[in-house]
């Protein structure tokens, strides 16, 4: 199991504006379209991924916790799924489903906006505010695969807990740990 860090992009970065189809619900959507009144989060994920399979349950509760709030959750998958076919579109509508995630999950079969965002790993977590400016990038928390920590997305929370109450969000941000990005090899 690879352990890539994610590229933490300065903050105040302007999020890349993407259209991709949501796999759940078949249709094709917009950053624009998704964004939360509040701020953003956008989650590079996948169904494959030990790391991304350890914290689904917590992205959900965070979903749950924090869309009532005016905060918009998307999770994009951007892995190759010739060579990685348990990520695929169809697959991903599956795991979706049964994982119960209260967002939509998109796939970016071009990994152009992964590219865009400079997306490394799964997971990887950004948090942007009201004006889709980037606030927070790296990790949901501690927990890792077999480290004993439970997941409680602490690190992720406390940021949007300072976004909504118009605190100071820390900079002292660690990045997320996870698997790759499946890029496509090109010939």
């Amino acid at each position: 199991m690879a352990r890539t860090p994610s590229n933490m992009i300065p903050l105040g970065t302007q999020a890349p504006h993407f259209t991709l189809p949501d796999t759940v619900s078949g249709k094709t959507v917009s950053l624009n379209k998704l964004k939360g009144e509040a701020g953003t989060i956008i989650m590079f994920i996948c169904n494959h991924c030990p790391f991304v399979k350890h914290v689904n349950a917590g992205l959900v509760n965070l979903a749950n916790d924090y869309q009532a709030r005016g905060l918009g959750f998307i999770a994009i998958s951007s892995n190759d799924v010739v060579n990685y076919p348990d990520d695929a579109p169809d697959l991903m509508s599956i795991n979706a489903q049964e994982e119960g995630y209260p967002f939509p999950y998109l796939y970016d079969e071009t990994q152009e906006v992964a590219k865009a965002y400079d997306a490394a790993c799964t997971p990887d977590f950004y948090l942007f505010d009201q004006d889709q400016r980037l606030v927070y990038r790296g990790q949901l928390d501690d927990s890792r695969p077999g480290n004993g920590i439970p997941v409680s997305g602490r690190d992720l929370r406390a940021a949007i807990d300072a976004l909504l109450s118009g605190a100071v969000i820390d900079t002292d941000q660690k990045p997320s740990i996870g698997c790759n990005i499946k890029w496509k090899v090109s010939l």
